[in-house]
């Protein structure tokens, strides 16, 4: 879709450079074809470096954007961003190409296989499954009943999905107008497990918004997990049942989540980072500690703030 008439759709008052628009991304990801937006000041030194054709910004940080950046002024980039997501939705139906099934590879009966799947070496798909558009399943790698897999995933080989779980679904994204309405952001990004990650039942993993949800080699998921659009998962991480992980959080290699604990969005967790059951994580934390409850705090200091709080009630 052209610039121009993305913004007149959006009833944006545009009269900067014209381009073919492909698509939208992160300001630290988009190229020149594509547009994207700014909504927090925090992202302020990716907008000095970006590579994006043009923004969603307010007025008073047109002033900041790059040489050849075009600026599309709106007074809440964000909600743009949601209206325009729209427009550069795939089709959730591809009837283009067939699905590619190798010989080895065991599917039940009652298995919902979309167009252009790619079906590798040895993998087994259990009764009842629904495998969407353009998903890849690797080598080796075990479906089980009632799985559901949305278009464009990439699963890894040797991977294991238990019952029930569903990877690829739309994330919770949404922005609100004034009047307090909600609009939906189109998830257009994919996920992607790379090789020897299991999950367990009924858990879910969204896809991205732009770009992936990314769960790494060799990852141990639980049952009964939520992990967000836009996650990134490290290698070898543990992540115990009922755990949720918000929306874009980053989690270094090796770290572990004890059951019910929780991220806030936008946050990063480093490697070998241990999290003590129902720990909160509300901001960035360091790797190679243990960290236990809400507001969350180094598990040692945790265990002397209880003894104190016991030492005190039992006078």
């Amino acid at each position: 879709m052209k610039l121009s008439v993305l913004a007149k759709e959006l009833n944006i008052d545009y009269k900067g450079k014209d381009f073919e628009v492909s698509s939208i991304n992160t300001l630290t990801e988009a190229s020149s074809n594509e547009i994207s937006f700014l909504d927090n000041k925090k992202y302020i030194d990716a907008l000095k470096e970006t590579n994006a054709g043009a923004v969603f910004i307010k007025a008073e940080f047109v002033s900041l954007l790059p040489d050849g950046v075009e600026a599309i002024i709106s007074e809440n980039p964000y909600l743009s961003m949601a209206y325009a997501s729209k427009y550069f939705a795939y089709a959730l139906i591809r009837p283009t190409k067939s699905a590619t099934i190798t010989k080895s590879a065991v599917i039940q009966e009652g298995v919902h296989i979309g167009n252009g799947v790619v079906i590798e070496e040895n993998v087994t798909i259990f009764a009842n499954t629904f495998i969407g558009e353009d998903v890849t399943i690797s080598e080796g790698s075990i479906i089980y009943p009632n799985v559901t897999i949305y278009n464009d995933t990439k699963i890894g080989k040797n991977c294991t999905i238990h019952a029930n779980s569903v990877i690829g679904s739309d994330g919770f994204g949404y922005a609100h107008t004034a009047d307090g309405a909600h609009i939906k952001i189109y998830h257009n990004g994919k996920v992607v497990l790379e090789d020897n990650v299991e999950i367990g039942a009924n858990s879910a993993v969204d896809r991205a918004v732009f770009g992936q949800t990314l769960i790494k080699e060799g990852t141990k998921i639980d049952n009964l997990v939520q992990i967000a659009h836009n996650v990134e998962i490290g290698t070898r991480s543990i992540i115990v049942s009922q755990v949720g992980i918000s929306g874009s959080s980053k989690l270094g290699r090796n770290v572990v989540m004890g059951g019910q604990s929780a991220t806030a969005g936008h946050l990063e967790i480093g490697d070998f980072a241990t999290i003590a059951a129902r720990g909160g994580v509300t901001k960035s934390i360091k790797g190679g500690e243990v960290y236990s409850g809400f507001p969350l705090i180094k598990h040692k200091d945790w265990l002397k703030l209880q003894a104190k709080i016991s030492k005190f009630f039992n006078k």
